[in-house]
C-alpha cells in the first residue's frame, strides 16, 4: 500500500529475502569472501551461521544467483526436522529426481548416479540446506556420508550448510569430528552497525526509486538502530510499519518520535512489555571475524572459523533453573490483557484509518471521472 503510495517500483522492505535489495555491510562482504572461498575449493562443507534475521538466507541466494549456470547444478532444502532416511531422500527431490524405488540403498545409488552425470557434463553440484540447527545427527552423518562420493578422486558434492547459533553446539559434538575436518570455510553474521543500518536503510530505498520523501531525521536512525539492534529482518518490520503510518497520516517526514511510537506498537501487538521497546541498550560492536576453520588431512589450512559454540546474543536462563513456563502471576495476566486490549484498539484505529483513506481515494476517483 505505501510503496504505491511513495511511488516505488516494489516493497523495499518486505521479510521475504530478496537478493536484488542485498545490501554488503562489512560483515555480509567478509561472509561472501569467505564463501567464495569455499566454493573455490570444490570440495567439503561451507557453514553458515547467524542469528534470526540476520541475512542468511538472503546472503546464500545472492551466491547461488551469481553462479554460472553452465558450471553449477544447485539445489535447496529448507528443514525444519528430518531423520536420515527423510535427508537423503529429501536431496535426491530437491535435485528434481525422479524416485520410483525410496528404499535407501535404491535412492543412494540414483543420487549417486545423478552426480557422476553432472560431473561428466563439466557441472559441479551445490546442495544448500537451510535451517541446519534442526537437524537430528543421523541426518548430519548422512550428509558427511553423501561427501564421500566421488569421481577420479574428486567429491561429487558440495554443500552449504545454514543455521542459527546453535548449530555449532551440534557441530561441536565429538561424534562428528569427521564432518568438523571437512569445513572448507565458514562464518557467522552479526548485526550491523548503527552507521551500516542507515545505509542499509537508504540503499533499500534508493533501489525502489525513493527521491527522499518521506525524508528522515537524525533521530529517526538513531530510533531504528536502538529498537532493531541492527538486525535486518527487525529493522525491515520496523521501517515497514513506519512507512505506512506515513501513509495513513500523509507525512512527508519520519522523526525519532514516530520511530518510537511505531516500536511500541509492534511491541504491544507481538506481546513484549511495552516498557522495553525503545529502550534497550546499543548492542556491542558485532564480532563477525570468523576464526580458522579446521583444516582436511592434506592440505593446508582453510580461512574459515573453528566450529565453536556461539551462545544466542541476549539470551538469559531463568533464574535457578526456573522453568518459565510457572513464572506467570496475577499481574502479569493484568498486564498481558491490557496490552492485548492496547493491540485491539490500535487496530481498530488502523482500520478506522484504512476506510478513511480508501473513501477519499474514491472520491478522488470518481471527480476525476467527472
Amino acid at each position: 500500500m505505501y510503496a504505491k503510495h511513495f511511488g516505488f517500483s516494489a516493497d523495499p522492505f518486505q521479510l521475504t529475502a530478496d537478493q536484488k535489495l542485498f545490501y554488503r555491510s562489512s560483515g555480509h562482504g567478509k561472509a561472501l569472501a569467505y564463501l567464495s572461498y569455499g566454493i573455490s575449493q570444490g570440495e567439503g562443507f561451507i557453514v553458515v551461521t547467524g542469528e534470526v534475521g540476520a541475512g542468511k538466507t538472503t546472503i546464500i541466494q545472492y551466491l547461488l544467483d551469481h553462479l554460472d549456470r553452465d558450471k553449477y547444478v544447485a539445489a535447496q532444502i529448507v528443514t525444519t526436522s528430518l531423520r536420515g532416511d527423510d535427508m537423503i531422500q529429501a536431496i535426491a527431490t530437491s535435485f528434481g529426481l525422479t524416485v520410483t524405488n525410496w528404499q535407501k540403498a535404491a535412492v543412494l545409488r540414483q543420487l549417486e548416479q545423478f552426480l557422476i552425470e553432472t560431473r561428466r557434463r563439466g557441472k559441479r553440484s551445490v546442495l544448500v540446506v537451510d535451517e541446519c540447527q534442526n537437524l537430528s545427527f543421523e541426518a548430519v552423518e548422512e550428509l558427511r556420508m553423501l561427501s564421500n562420493f566421488q569421481l577420479d578422486n574428486r567429491p561429487l558434492l558440495q554443500s552449504f550448510l545454514v543455521g542459527q547459533p546453535q548449530f555449532r553446539h551440534i557441530l561441536s559434538s565429538p561424534d562428528l569430528e569427521q564432518l568438523r575436518q571437512r569445513v572448507t570455510a565458514s562464518c557467522h553474521l552479526g548485526p550491523m552497525t548503527e552507521a551500516e543500518t542507515k545505509e542499509y536503510i537508504e540503499h533499500r530505498l534508493r533501489s525502489v526509486g525513493w527521491a527522499g520523501k518521506p525524508s528522515f531525521s537524525a533521530d529517526a536512525h538513531v530510533a531504528i538502530f536502538r529498537d532493531t539492534d541492527g538486525v535486518p529482518r527487525k529493522i525491515n518490520r520496523l521501517c515497514s510499519r513506519v512507512f505506512l503510518a506515513c501513509c495513513l497520516d500523509q507525512l512527508t517526514a519520519i522523526d525519532g518520535k514516530l520511530v518510537s511510537q511505531t516500536a511500541q506498537d509492534l511491541a504491544r501487538e507481538l506481546g513484549v512489555p511495552v516498557e522495553s521497546a525503545g529502550t534497550a541498550a546499543p548492542p556491542p560492536a558485532p564480532a563477525q571475524t570468523p576464526a580458522p576453520a579446521a583444516p582436511s588431512a592434506g592440505t593446508s589450512a582453510a580461512p574459515g572459523p573453528a566450529v565453536a559454540a556461539a551462545p544466542a546474543r541476549g539470551a538469559t536462563p531463568p533464574p535457578n533453573g526456573a522453568d518459565p513456563a510457572h513464572m506467570v502471576n496475577g499481574a502479569q495476566v493484568e498486564q498481558r490483557l491490557s496490552q492485548v486490549e492496547d493491540r485491539l484498539e490500535r487496530m481498530e484505529t488502523i482500520a478506522d484509518r484504512l476506510h478513511a483513506a480508501s473513501k477519499a481515494l474514491a472520491e478522488k476517483l470518481r471527480s476525476g471521472a467527472g
